[in-house]
């Protein structure tokens, strides 16, 4: 996925890290995998959110990525589906995820199966030290 991205310099993502962190004691999120045939074939990792407008819970869609062979044959929208039944079953009151404006079959099948670009948000992060110098000042 990093690859897909053109993010590969970004991910420090290790195996045990991923085991920890999705399966250990206290899971942060949660994954569904799709496979064809026995063969795995794509993972939506998702995680829970809150919206003080609704007061209700939501779900943010972090990854949404279906290997490059099984791509138009319907495991994308499947993986989404099965999030968005999850989402409905926990009375949650949205489903959200951020997509890179650069690509556009993405973008296009969000768009295809009813999903609103939120143009008037931008997103901001910290990471790294930033996220460290900012920690700092609160002790």
């Amino acid at each position: 996925m990093a690859e897909y991205e053109k993010l590969s310099h970004a991910c420090i993502a290790t195996e045990q890290l991923l085991a920890e962190h999705l399966f250990g004691p206290q899971p942060a999120a949660e994954v569904l995998i799709a496979d064809l045939a026995g063969i795995p074939a794509g993972f939506a990792l998702f995680f829970r959110s809150f919206s003080t407008f609704l007061a209700k819970p939501g779900i943010y869609l972090e990854d949404l990525f279906v290997i490059p062979e099984a791509r138009g044959r319907g495991v994308g929208k499947t993986l989404l589906s099965a999030v968005a039944n999850l989402a409905v079953q926990r009375n949650a009151g949205r489903l959200e995820w951020s997509v890179l404006d650069w690509n556009a079959p993405a973008i296009g099948f969000y768009k295809k199966i009813g999903a609103v670009p939120m143009d008037d948000w931008t997103m901001m992060r910290l990471t790294g030290s930033e996220l460290e110098k900012l920690a700092g000042m609160s002790t």
